[in-house]
């Protein structure tokens, strides 16, 4: 499985309100519409007491067998539909995009 992880900035001008809102009630369902999807999930970003403001606001993980069903499903039509959606609520010139494979690590103890 490889996963595709994608750092979502929201766009200028969009409070987080309305980004959430977007994000699940217009975007999400598009994505979950990819054919060869296997897994989707939606982290929002939690703000560090600590630390500066954070520089995305949500991290979605979308989850496919190989690398080649990753590709299908963005070249298919749902696919397009997604990448032409994506500028109505996040800033694309920051729009982070990652291809990772997963390992689970042992916890000690």
């Amino acid at each position: 499985m490889v996963k595709v992880m994608v750092l979502l900035p929201r766009r200028e001008g969009m409070s987080q309100d309305e980004f959430e809102r977007y994000a699940r009630e217009r975007h999400l369902p598009l994505v979950a519409a990819l054919p060869g999807l296997r897994r989707l999930v939606y982290n929002r970003v939690l703000p560090d007491p600590n630390g500066p403001p954070p520089a995305f606001d949500a991290v979605a993980e979308d989850w496919f067998d190989d690398p080649q069903a990753m590709g299908a499903a963005f070249a298919s039509p749902e696919g397009q539909a997604v990448l032409a959606d994506a500028p109505n609520f996040l800033d694309t010139t920051r729009l982070g995009l990652l291809v990772v494979e997963e390992e689970d690590i042992p916890l000690g103890g």
